[in-house]
């Protein structure tokens, strides 16, 4: 960056380009020394509002400004909220690979943004069918087939909740939790035992009116190009008969003839 970059007038020659530490001092509002030995890293106390400064100064991005603040020993800050983009053909083709299992991909809210049709087959949702969190306590087919549903909703709630951990005072979060609230007595009972889980890998067993039991190895990937979007997929058990039962399920005429 040169100092026209940041509105300051040229100061003549320079030996290498770039801002001085002066200059990045005046527009971060910090001490020269003091920026110095930031710069040094040296023993001192850097809190997250000076280092949000010397980021909007020096017009970091947001991967930028998370690892300057991962340099300084701090927790990044959470990631601003961007537009809802929109799903990549790419993502779609993944979904559609995973077939004949079930895999959806989801926003940090746990909104739905795409699915494959082992998901609609196995799990019965439909276009009505908007936020896994909603459908997972609203939906009466799909809370019908889950073998565990009562013992897997308080994990479920929690792992909600650690995820909220990084949406503190963001008016969606807020929104989805008061109308899930209303609309649902359990979820409110759950929600009010302020429980915190990370989430993990389970296994989810399903019993479908047509496949009979299904059992499922269930993992969650990040999207990394994407913040905030995360896979769930769903890979039968070994040692069960999941895989054929879906095959039977997706390609009926595959069922017929064996």
């Amino acid at each position: 960056m040169t100092p026209g970059d940041v509105g300051l007038p040229p100061a003549g020659k320079r030996r290498t380009p770039g801002l001085r530490r002066e200059e990045v001092a005046l527009l971060a509002g910090v001490g020269v020394s003091w920026y110095t030995w930031l710069e040094q890293g040296r023993a001192i106390n850097v809190s997250a509002e000076v280092l949000d400064a010397i980021g909007r100064a020096l017009q970091l991005s947001q991967p930028e400004r998370a690892h300057l603040f991962v340099l300084a020993g701090l927790n990044p800050p959470p990631a601003q909220r961007v537009q809802a983009a929109d799903v990549t053909p790419e993502l779609h083709r993944l979904l559609d690979a995973w077939s004949p299992c079930p895999a959806l991909l989801r926003d940090r809210y746990w909104n739905i943004l795409a699915v494959n049709d082992a998901t609609r087959a196995v799990f019965g949702y439909d276009e009505a069918d908007r936020n896994c969190l909603i459908s997972f306590f609203t939906n009466a087919r799909y809370r019908g087939i889950h073998v565990q549903w009562a013992r897997v909703a308080p994990a479920v709630v929690a792992a909600f909740r650690a995820e909220g951990a990084q949406l503190a005072g963001d008016p969606e979060f807020d929104r989805l939790v008061t109308e899930l609230s209303s609309a649902s007595t359990e979820f409110a009972e759950l929600w009010a035992r302020h429980e915190v889980a990370s989430p993990t890998q389970a296994v989810k067993a399903v019993s479908h009116p047509d496949a009979g039991e299904l059992f499922f190895d269930t993992t969650t990937l990040a999207v990394i190009d994407q913040p905030g979007w995360y896979l769930d997929l769903y890979n039968p058990q070994p040692g069960t008969s999941t895989r054929a039962r879906l095959e039977g399920l997706l390609c009926p005429a595959a069922r017929i003839a064996g």
